[in-house]
């Protein structure tokens, strides 16, 4: 793949299964991607916690700084900004981020890999 390489939409899930201010993780083209549903809408970034390097920010709580809405690592609790990726404690540190919508009441990602 060149660098940032978009991939195929994929179906994951009815929008009716994320609660709000909660994550799950799905397993898209073999990434695994952490989905938030938050007021402000869809959010999908990698599972991995870049810090502690496990497969966490599903389970992550989802809050705000501001008018940015994050989560933070149920670990070592740093807060990424679920719409760019970015650590907001770290800087230098971040987490992909991918394209997610509702498409007839279906939850879709697509991955986006830097390469």
């Amino acid at each position: 793949m060149t660098a940032a390489t978009v991939l195929s939409w994929v179906t994951v899930c009815p929008l009716d299964r994320l609660d709000q201010d909660r994550g799950v993780a799905a397993l898209v083209a073999g990434v695994q991607v952490a989905i938030f549903r938050t007021a402000d809408g869809l959010y999908a970034i990698d599972n991995l916690d870049p810090v502690s390097g496990a497969y966490v920010l599903s389970r992550g709580i989802v809050g705000s700084r501001g008018e940015v809405p994050t989560v933070a690592s149920p670990l070592h609790k740093q807060v990424y900004d679920l719409r760019t990726g970015d650590c907001l404690d770290l800087p230098g540190v971040s987490v992909a981020r991918h394209q997610v919508r509702c498409h007839n009441g279906m939850v879709e990602v697509r991955l986006r890999q830097e390469g």
